[in-house]
């Protein structure tokens, strides 16, 4: 991670909400300031994880989806309004960015991810996390970002329910023993069609923000070094009940 400029008066205006908790304070506001961040998908998860990041003060947001706007989009996709129907969904995210921190900079990758840029693109940031709402891609960003070194923070929901994780399996636990990776939680994928798509089973719109944001707040710990990640514990949420679990789970032979 580079070093980012000090703090400027309106900067330190901005977050003083941070500076004041001792757990993160000025020197967690620069990290914050210098990270540069990655979020794939400006969608149902991306869309709440890119406003609070950006509202936290993150330096750089990538931003990675190859989508445009549409109506249906909406009823969950809340960094994007009725009048970005039919526009690029990293443009108009962008916008959203720029209108609620101008001291953010926005990188849009106007691409669908895949084997042929992932690697190149993860490389350019610190940390990923991913809102993709497909396996294919949930798979290809674990193992690119366990290859590049790169912390990733994945989550997912369905109709009700939803997850989210952090992996970091190129390093080790407190007692030496490697980090579990995507495919310790989930070895492989289901098969095609085995699990409803958003459009075929619905999905409660605030539920994303559930998610979304609670990716944002790991996002935020892994860039400020404060609590404890969720690394090698899954955590599950029941809208209809409102409930929380968390499941540990460890490295596996591969």
């Amino acid at each position: 991670m580079t070093t980012a400029a000090p703090l400027a008066a309106d900067e330190i205006a901005r977050y003083a909400r941070h500076i004041v908790l001792p757990e993160i304070g000025g020197p967690g506001q620069q990290r914050l300031k210098a990270a540069r961040v990655l979020v794939i998908g400006a969608g149902g998860l991306g869309a709440p994880a890119l406003q609070y990041l950006a509202a936290a003060g993150v330096g750089t947001l990538g931003i990675v989806d190859d989508d445009t706007v549409s109506l249906s989009n909406l009823q969950r996709q809340v960094i994007h309004a009725t009048r970005d129907i039919g526009r690029p969904k990293v443009e108009s995210a962008a916008a959203a960015i720029d209108a609620l921190n101008p001291h953010v900079q926005v990188v849009t990758h106007a691409v669908r991810l895949g084997a042929d840029n992932a690697e190149a693109i993860f490389k350019a940031y610190d940390l990923v996390v991913d809102g993709s709402d497909n396996f294919e891609t949930r798979y290809l960003a674990a193992d690119t970002a366990e290859t590049a070194a790169v912390p990733l923070v994945t989550g997912a929901v369905g109709r009700f329910d939803g997850s989210l994780t952090v992996l970091k399996p190129y390093e080790t636990d407190a007692e030496g023993h490697p980090n579990p990776s995507y495919r310790d939680l989930f070895p492989s994928p289901p098969p095609p069609g085995a699990v409803p798509s958003c459009a075929e089973a619905g999905i409660i719109g605030a539920l994303t923000g559930v998610i979304g944001t609670l990716q944002a707040m790991e996002a935020i710990k892994l860039v400020t070094g404060i609590g404890e990640p969720l690394v090698g514990r899954l955590l599950l949420y029941d809208a209809l009940t409102c409930q929380f679990n968390t499941i540990r789970y460890r490295r596996g032979n591969r």
